[in-house]
Order: structure tokens, then C-alpha cells, then sequence
């Protein structure tokens, strides 16, 4: 039980690992995800890497929308510029997909920039409806530019290597995606930590009050939208080089609504939220999917009756959270570890 845990300087209330115990269990944990790959089975490594994309999409978005308060429905397009862009310098270009991935993100952070541009003069449903319209475009010409992108016919990206050894599986993949998650917590983390983190915060709280106080609205604003979709990048060039290909389909509205899902039900403004919410919105329709199999062999009848009620579940689980825990699952854990942390002595 930690008792008087009192703190004398900001640097010490900020420290990513409270104590001893909490970097024990950290490491621990981290030996156990290393260890699975080794274990496990095709399917769950597979929904491992789909967890993975997740959640560094999700920490992207969240450091837009729950740190900086500018609300995206355009992520998926992002995320799809940064998957047609690893897969035209891999195939195209001849880039190894090494240098593919990070040219990825940056591309995409550059497109960010630009849909940045308006936030500074419109915000809240206004914002929406241009990030809204930067999706559709952003659909649009990966439909239409078929001497770049091929249309809906798609690039075939073949898998990343190294020297001879081919990432072309589940197992290897895994490795791949664990490495980039750990980088981009560890960054999105530490970033919220420092004077832009604050001044993230500040603009969501109240972007006239950090103004007046010297915080540039324009510059910060337009370093979110930059960061936000750069790890969106990253999430889109790791899904095309697991999969080895790109389409349009890849990329629709429904997935950007999905990336928000995750931000407001794991915890807006928190990344250990954006973890949370990726895991929640993987697995969940998984284990619908799984529920429904189950129920088909038992009652064959009932199919058409099981089908839709699959996403009446699925949405029914959102708007629970929505109304009954609107600061998402991280505000959950987060009671759970106080309570534990005063345990036995609550008082």
C-alpha cells in the first residue's frame, strides 16, 4: 500500500512510473506480450496486429480530439493516405519498406497540415464538417486516380524483409507492430508531459485563455492536426504491409466513426484511453462474431434474427458507455487502482 505519497515538484507528479511495483508489472507484462507470439495461434496474433494498428491510430486521433479538442472525422483518410503511400514508394519507387513507413507518415502528416489550415478559424461542428469533407475527398481520389492508385482494382504490396527473411507472417508481423506501438506510446506519452502537451490541453479547455496567455493558436493547432495524422500514417503503411494490399474499401467513413468509437470509449485525453478503446472496439465485434457462430450451429433457424443483432449489441455497448461512464474505461481503471491503492484503509 503506498501512504503519503505526496509529491514536491511538478517533474515528480508527472513521472510515467509512480513506483517500484508499477515498473515491476509494466515489465512483466511486457515479457508476457513477447512471449505470446511464441504460443499462440495464427487467429490471435492475427487480432493482436489488427489491436496494434488500432491503437496507434487511436492515440493519434486522441491527441487531436481528446488532447487539443479539434474533433476529426476524417482519420480513416489518413490512415489511407499513409497505406497508398507505402504501397506506391514500395512498388513504384522500389523503397524498402523501411524507409516506405516513415515517408508514409510524413506524407500524411503534410495532408494533416493542410486540413489543419481552417481550424483555426472554424472549430466544433463546423470543424467536423471539414475534416467530414476531407474524407470524402481524400475517397474520391483513391477511387479516381487509377494511373496512381489503380482504382478499386488496388496495389499488391509485397511483404516487408530483411535481407532474405520475409515478414509474411502473423508471428513475424507481430514483432513489427509491438516495436512501433511501444515507440508511439512511449512518444505520445512523454509529449503530453511537455509545455505542448500543456498547451494542447490549454486550447481544448479554452483556446481564448491560452491566447491571451501566449499560447499560438495557429501553431499548435496546425502541430496536432501534423502529429495526429502522422501516426495515422504509420497505423495505414503497417496495415498494408501485413495485408499486402491496398484498396479504396480499406478506408470508408465507417472506419473514421470507429476510430472516435475507440477515443470516447476508452477515455478522451488520455493515451492508456486510446489503449483501452483499440482493444474494446478489436475484439468486441470478434467476440459478437464468435457469439453468432456459436448460436447458428444451435439454432440454424435464427440466423437472420443473430445477424443484425450483432451490431444492435455492438452499438448498445457504445451508447451504454456514453451515457453510464462518459470518461470511458481509463476513468474505470482508474478507479479501480485508487481503490486498491487505499486498500484496506479506504479512509
Amino acid at each position: 500500500m503506498r501512504c503519503g505519497d505526496l509529491k514536491e515538484s511538478y517533474l515528480e507528479d508527472e513521472k510515467i512510473f509512480q513506483s517500484l511495483f508499477v515498473k515491476i508489472c509494466l515489465g512483466i507484462f511486457f515479457v508476457v506480450l513477447l512471449i505470446v507470439p511464441f504460443v499462440a495461434g495464427p487467429y490471435v496474433l492475427y487480432i493482436m496486429n489488427l489491436i496494434g494498428f488500432s491503437i496507434i491510430a487511436a492515440v493519434g486521433l486522441n491527441l487531436l480530439t481528446g488532447f487539443t479538442g479539434q474533433i476529426s472525422l476524417g482519420h480513416a483518410a489518413f490512415v489511407g493516405v499513409g497505406g497508398y503511400t507505402t504501397a506506391i514508394l514500395v512498388t513504384r519507387l522500389g523503397f524498402p519498406f523501411w524507409v516506405a513507413l516513415p515517408c508514409a507518415g510524413f506524407v500524411s502528416a503534410g495532408m494533416g497540415l493542410i486540413i489543419g489550415i481552417p481550424s483555426l478559424r472554424v472549430k466544433g461542428l463546423y470543424l467536423c464538417i471539414a475534416t467530414l469533407a476531407a474524407q470524402f475527398i481524400l475517397e474520391f481520389v483513391f477511387v479516381h486516380w487509377e494511373s496512381m492508385t489503380k482504382g478499386i482494382r488496388g496495389i499488391n504490396v509485397p511483404p516487408p524483409r530483411i535481407g532474405s527473411f520475409e515478414f509474411n507472417t502473423e508471428k513475424s508481423y507481430y514483432f513489427i507492430t509491438f516495436i512501433l506501438v511501444i515507440l508511439v506510446v512511449g512518444f505520445a506519452r512523454n509529449l503530453v508531459r511537455t509545455k505542448w502537451g500543456r498547451a494542447f490541453l490549454a486550447i481544448r479547455d479554452r483556446d481564448l485563455s491560452a491566447e491571451i496567455i501566449g499560447i499560438n493558436l495557429f501553431r499548435y493547432k496546425l502541430a496536432a492536426f501534423a502529429i495526429s495524422s502522422f501516426f495515422a500514417g504509420i497505423a495505414g503503411g503497417l496495415w498494408v504491409g501485413f495485408i499486402k494490399v491496398v484498396t479504396p474499401e480499406h478506408f470508408p467513413f465507417s472506419l473514421s466513426i470507429q476510430y472516435l468509437a475507440m477515443v470516447i470509449v476508452g477515455g478522451m485525453g488520455s493515451i492508456l484511453g486510446s489503449i483501452f478503446g483499440a482493444i474494446f472496439m478489436t475484439l468486441t465485434p470478434e467476440l459478437l462474431n464468435m457469439l453468432v457462430g456459436s448460436s447458428k450451429e444451435m439454432f440454424p433457424g435464427l440466423d437472420q434474427f443473430f445477424i443484425p443483432l450483432k451490431d444492435i449489441i455492438f452499438g448498445g455497448l457504445i451508447v451504454g458507455f456514453l451515457v453510464f461512464e462518459p470518461h470511458g474505461l481509463a476513468e474505470i481503471w482508474h478507479r479501480i487502482k485508487t481503490f486498491f491503492t487505499l486498500w484496506p484503509f479506504s479512509y
